[in-house]
């Protein structure tokens, strides 16, 4: 596999960024998670990073090199983290659970499926065109489908931010898969939470991704969003590829730091810029857990490993 990847999250003006992203990696497949702990319940962060991790570890434990079913393995992993929330509440003693919006995509053999909970989303484009995005989870999109709302409404009807479908909460997640999609050199997966999208339009959205690398593309939607939400701004945060096949040959021009391939990794080697879990006993996280230095401290790892795997095979 060759693709492309950047993320990036900015607190925005809350006191605690819940946002969480990262991705995984193997030779034949590539897993991409964000979360958007629910600022309405105590520690959402934590719902989001137990949810990252629990999602990552199955990922590891069954991509041998890839998943033999992605639609059932994404079902089964929010499930699991979901799980894992409760288990993390009744540890700590919490007085509610914490919750979290969830959305994953499974990359592998030139096919992206996705799941989601919530409104975290996913925006598949290319050339400039979303292709599809996922439909949140909200009471207003609900109104939407059934007419008794229109789309134009999405950013300002009153019931915008009520949410029917998460992890964490007393009832079951119910985990929407998407079918796979067969994605083309040059395509685009966005992952992002609603500090970033309920700020620019899709075709804004679209327009800004396209014109430029992720490396670039991100922060720039970033800064957008930011600037549009001025000081009351939400957790704003991205995690975008652009897919460049799963071959050797590039069809996006010569490889540059920003490309990552995995043709010269062994079979039983997985790669992760997704945290630990918090430790038992450890208190809440109240910064920011995902600064620049931690991000460029992840991918240089990474980058590491894939030298020296592609050395031990000369």
């Amino acid at each position: 596999m060759q693709f492309s990847v950047y993320q990036e999250s900015h607190i925005g003006g809350r006191k605690v960024n819940q946002d969480r992203m990262g991705y995984s990696f193997t030779r034949d497949a590539l897993l991409l998670v964000l979360a958007d702990g629910m600022g309405g319940h105590l520690h959402g962060e934590i719902a989001a990073t137990v949810a990252l991790q629990t999602i990552s570890t199955m990922f590891q434990q069954q991509a041998q090199p890839y998943v033999k079913k992605p639609q059932r393995f994404l079902e089964e992993a929010f499930h699991a983290a979901h799980r894992d929330i409760h288990q993390y509440r009744v540890a700590h003693q919490l007085a509610e659970t914490p919750r979290t919006t969830i959305v994953a995509c499974l990359v592998q053999h030139n096919t992206a499926t996705w799941a989601h909970c919530g409104d975290s989303r996913l925006y598949w484009m290319r050339d400039g065109q979303i292709l599809a995005r996922t439909r949140d989870h909200s009471h207003v999109e609900s109104l939407i489908a059934r007419g008794l709302a229109q789309p134009s409404e999405r950013a300002t009807h009153p019931d915008r931010n009520k949410l029917f479908n998460c992890l964490g909460a007393d009832s079951l997640p119910k985990v929407e898969v998407s079918a796979g999609a067969g994605v083309l050199p040059g395509d685009l997966l966005l992952l992002c939470s609603d500090g970033l999208w309920s700020m620019l339009p899709d075709d804004d959205l679209a327009r800004r991704m396209q014109a430029q690398t992720v490396v670039r593309a991100v922060p720039d939607i970033l800064q957008a969003a930011l600037l549009a939400a001025g000081g009351a701004s939400d957790n704003v945060t991205a995690l975008a590829i652009m897919w460049q096949g799963s071959s050797v040959v590039d069809n996006m021009g010569p490889i540059t730091a920003t490309v990552i391939s995995t043709e010269a990794l062994p079979q039983d080697l997985h790669s992760t810029t997704i945290r630990d879990t918090p430790a038992a006993g450890a208190a809440p996280a109240d910064t920011d857990a995902f600064d620049d230095d931690a991000i460029e401290k992840a991918i240089a790892e990474i980058r590491g490993a894939i030298e020296k795997s592609s050395q031990i095979l000369k």
